[in-house]
C-alpha cells in the first residue's frame, strides 16, 4: 500500500515537533554555555543576582564591604563560580531542633 504523507500526518507533526525542541534545546545551550577560561566558569553581575535572587545594587553593596571577591574588568564586574560557592558553603547552617519545646511556652 501507498501512504500520501502531507504535513499534517501524525507522525510528520510529532517529528517536527521533537526537532523544534532539538533546535530550542541548542539554541540555549549556544546562548547559555560559555567556554572555561583555566577550568573556571565566570558570572556577570546580572547572571549572579538572577541565581541569588537578589538586586543588582545588592551585588554592588556586598562589593563594596568586602563579602564578595570579584574581578573588575574594562568596566566589567565579573565572579567565579567556584568563589560564590564557597562563600555560600561557608555560609551554610545545619537546621536543628528544640528539644524541649515547653521551655518557650508562655502561660
Amino acid at each position: 500500500m501507498n501512504e500520501l504523507i502531507t504535513k499534517n500526518n501524525e507522525r510528520v507533526t510529532r517529528f517536527m515537533k521533537s526537532l523544534e525542541r532539538m533546535t530550542e534545546g541548542i539554541e540555549h545551550l549556544a546562548t547559555n554555555c560559555r567556554p572555561l577560561l583555566s577550568g573556571e566558569h565566570y558570572l556577570t553581575d546580572r547572571e549572579l543576582s538572577a541565581r541569588l535572587k537578589v538586586s543588582r545594587r545588592t551585588l554592588q553593596d556586598y562589593r563594596n564591604e568586602g563579602r564578595l571577591p570579584y574581578i573588575l574588568l574594562g568596566g566589567k564586574v565579573l565572579y567565579r563560580e567556584s568563589d560564590i560557592e564557597k562563600i555560600l558553603e561557608e555560609g551554610y547552617r545545619e537546621a536543628f531542633r528544640l528539644k524541649d519545646r515547653s521551655a518557650f511556652c508562655f502561660s
